[in-house]
């Protein structure tokens, strides 16, 4: 369990989390919402150990992890399948990113460059790459943003098939990502 006890964190006189608590249990669904500026980020950066808080721990959090920022953070001249591999190395056979890329909607840009793809083939690309990390714990930042509803569908489905078992953890403003993923609600 991953336990977030008392979490402050001030920006100079601005305090964008202040005595944050959840507990959050190996294997389920989460959704961080809030305003925008409201911490949610900031959240996530204190858990993947980015950011440090000013007050209260965190504790529980398992060493392998993989995440999706609100910036793709792919290496813009590389593959989609070499972006992917670039996380997998040799742990994940080519045709496996390949399917999956296509499972995304990618199918014929699986070898284009990423600086090619239109915003939201990146970010499914991205989306990817997290997805086949060996992780027990995704963090996705706004992970569906730029996606139209019916890529957000397929891009949904295809997030619940490949992250059972793990801990996904969502930062958020849309509502309906979180009935989506059947997650529970934290607001900040």
């Amino acid at each position: 369990m991953i336990i977030l006890d008392r979490i402050c964190k001030a920006f100079g006189d601005k305090t964008v989390l202040n005595s944050f608590s959840a507990e959050l249990r190996q294997g389920s669904r989460y959704c961080i919402m809030g305003a925008s500026g409201g911490g949610k980020t900031t959240l996530l950066n204190i858990i993947l150990g980015l950011q440090r808080a000013d007050s209260g721990t965190v504790s529980g959090v398992p060493q392998n992890i993989a995440a999706v920022f609100q910036e793709d953070r792919l290496c813009e001249p590389y593959s989609a399948v070499a972006n992917v591999l670039a996380v997998t190395g040799k742990t994940v056979a080519e045709q496996d990113i390949i399917a999956l890329l296509g499972a995304l909607g990618l199918q014929g840009s699986e070898h284009t460059p990423v600086k090619n793809l239109s915003g939201g083939m990146r970010r499914r690309v991205a989306l990817a790459r997290a997805l086949l990390a060996k992780s027990e714990l995704l963090i996705l930042d706004e992970a569906f943003k730029g996606l139209d509803d019916s890529t957000r569908e397929r891009v949904i489905a295809v997030l619940l098939e490949y992250s059972k078992g793990k801990t996904v953890i969502l930062a958020t403003h849309d509502l309906r990502d979180a009935e989506a993923l059947s997650a529970e609600v934290l607001y900040i």
